[in-house]
């Protein structure tokens, strides 16, 4: 998918939630146990309940790999249940050098066909540049994550600027690719931080985890964080995926997606008059 598209699917839908499929089975409800693929049937009633206000969906690999062959196979019918016009983003957050990330790379973009994979940088350019060599595909850089081991690495100050090392990922990370094929993981609970980095990187998207659940704020994500093409993709995962535990589970998320979108669309139309 390419960004006039995604564009296009923010517009229609009046949304920019991302949907993060961290299915655990510990929390499906007991009646879905008995199906035969419980993973998948989880996955498939969350996608039916909020696809009229998500513009995209973020399995968590982790989620899938830890239950080996199973797991895999319920992924990849999770991605085919998936619309097509919906964007995919498969957070595996891989990074490893040239051959190893083309490999990766392929997996992700021809194997299960994903739009995007979120990418750590650590390692440097060739373990990013490789993910960006695929036409319409994408890959999402951690940058700010909103976890409390982000103070260890990325807000650590640079002996020559002054400046935290995160900003300095943002910066050369920019220069790799472009608005067209590169994107940012920058946490909610970080909302502070959204209008520095926007002065680095003013027009590409933003993938915003950390609203809801773990305490970030969608109001000001959205006002520091929205730019003249929404620029946003904010993910809730918990707060729509267990939001009931009985038979009435999708319905409660469908609640919970349409609150959020509903937030969502005021902001659109009050920031950039969508």
């Amino acid at each position: 998918m390419n960004k006039a598209e995604l564009v296009a699917s923010i517009k229609r839908k009046k949304s920019y939630l991302c949907v993060g499929l961290d299915t655990d089975p510990a929390k499906i409800p007991s009646h879905l146990l008995k199906a035969k693929d419980p993973i998948f049937e989880f996955n498939k009633y969350i996608i039916d309940a909020t696809i009229d206000y998500a513009v995209a969906y973020k399995p968590n690999l982790a989620f899938y790999e830890s239950l080996g062959k199973a797991g895999w196979e319920s992924l990849e019918k999770t991605l085919e249940w998936i619309p097509k016009d919906v964007f995919t983003i498969a957070d595996a957050k891989r990074g490893d050098i040239g051959n190893t990330a083309t490999m990766y790379a392929k997996a992700f973009f021809e194997q299960l066909s994903f739009d995007s994979v979120t990418v750590a940088p650590y390692m440097g350019e060739d373990s990013v540049t490789p993910f960006l060599a695929f036409k319409d595909k994408w890959a999402i850089v951690l940058a700010l994550t909103s976890n409390a081991g982000s103070k260890d690495f990325q807000q650590l100050e640079l002996k020559d600027s002054a400046e935290p090392l995160y900003k300095e990922v943002l910066k050369k990370c920019a220069s790799w690719g472009s608005s067209e094929n590169l994107m940012f993981v920058v946490g909610a609970t970080k909302a502070s931080y959204f209008k520095e980095i926007r002065q680095i990187v003013p027009e590409h998207f933003l993938l915003v985890p950390g609203v809801g659940a773990q305490g970030g704020n969608l109001q000001e994500v959205s006002e520091f964080g929205l730019n003249s093409s929404c620029g946003l993709l904010v993910n809730s995962s918990r707060n729509i995926l267990y939001a009931g535990a009985d038979e009435s589970f999708a319905t409660a998320a469908k609640a919970e997606a349409h609150k959020m979108q509903q937030e969502m669309k005021t902001y659109l139309e009050d920031y950039l008059n969508w």
